[in-house]
């Protein structure tokens, strides 16, 4: 195992900051890298199942091209991950398909041996992008869509986290609460990596992306004259995936506010939009929206015009509820 080190100047410092949203492509192809191995079987075993089933009513030329592109194990290109894609999966597929031919065979064939019925992608013929636009497209409707709204809710948590850490003490403060996975010791981030490598930002800032599927390691670019990102996992509890389940325990929250609302509470004591606490506890916008009220008339909840959104927290009375003194 190497170590990766991000090299920063004063000037980076200003420059870096954390994506606002899940990047779909980054999330599709180390879902896809983890589908190929046995990385993570705790956290990502029961999503496996599903996902390759899932998968199996595709066209099964779409799990060929996709374990191609995005394999089990080593390097994928860097053209499957373009910063468009954080304006959302069609914006990111139009960039992957708008690849110019060389870099697209460069990138391809460093890969490995090329197998024979994948040499027209390779030269970048129209039909075989035509192919990997519907295999990207398919892949991320049909295996991601159904879980899109929970990995939304795992980026939006970690978010508040990391917001928190810039309140509290601004950009370093964020590095460092990055640890175990990326380790801040001034003026270098460093990390556990499969080779040594060393990036310069040189005052190009960074870009740090949260991921549920990324696995233990952070990922970046291979090619370092690409707007630096490095690419994190965030916590997340073995069942992420699945709704939420009752064991019969009630505890005093819950019992004195039902579960639904008490779920809305604590979620709100990470701070979000209506939206966010939704999806964090997996209810509708509406009945987000009416617990959201219930317990802002109760005094445990505020909430702040944050452009053309609410932004709700807990208030203090609401904290103690969660969290006796």
């Amino acid at each position: 195992m190497g170590v990766l080190r991000v090299h920063f100047t004063d000037s980076d410092l200003g420059r870096t900051r954390v994506a606002c949203r899940p990047d779909p492509l980054w999330e599709l192809v180390l879902s896809a890298n983890l589908l190929g191995n046995r990385d993570g079987r705790a956290v990502f075993d029961a999503w496996r199942a599903d996902a390759r089933s899932r998968l199996r009513h595709l066209p099964a030329w779409v799990g060929r091209l996709i374990r191609l592109v995005a394999p089990p194990f080593g390097d994928f290109p860097d053209l499957l991950t373009p910063l468009a894609a954080q304006d959302g999966i069609h914006a990111g597929v139009e960039a992957v398909l708008s690849t110019p031919p060389h870099r697209l065979t460069r990138e391809l064939t460093a890969l490995g041996p090329i197998p024979t019925w994948a040499s027209p992608l390779v030269r970048g013929e129209l039909e075989a992008l035509d192919a990997l636009g519907q295999t990207l497209h398919g892949y991320f409707t049909h295996v991601l869509g159904p879980y899109w709204p929970r990995v939304q809710a795992q980026i939006e948590a970690d978010q508040t986290r990391r917001a928190r850490a810039f309140l509290a003490g601004g950009i370093e403060a964020v590095l460092n609460s990055l640890r175990p996975t990326l380790r801040w010791q001034a003026p270098v981030l460093q990390a556990d990596y499969p080779t040594d490598r060393d990036i310069h930002l040189d005052g190009r800032g960074l870009l740090l992306i949260p991921s549920v599927f990324c696995w233990r390691t952070p990922v970046t670019w291979i090619d370092p004259g690409l707007p630096p990102v490095v690419v994190y996992p965030v916590d997340r509890t073995p069942s992420w995936w699945a709704a939420p389940t009752t064991n019969g325990h009630r505890d005093h929250l819950t019992a004195l506010l039902g579960a639904t609302r008490a779920a809305v509470l604590r979620a709100a004591a990470e701070g979000g939009t209506g939206g966010e606490l939704a999806r964090r506890t997996r209810n509708s916008p509406a009945t987000t929206s009416y617990h959201l009220t219930v317990l802002r008339e109760a005094g445990l909840v505020t909430a702040l015009p944050d452009g053309p959104h609410m932004l709700f927290t807990a208030t203090p009375l609401g904290q103690n509820l969660i969290t006796p003194p």
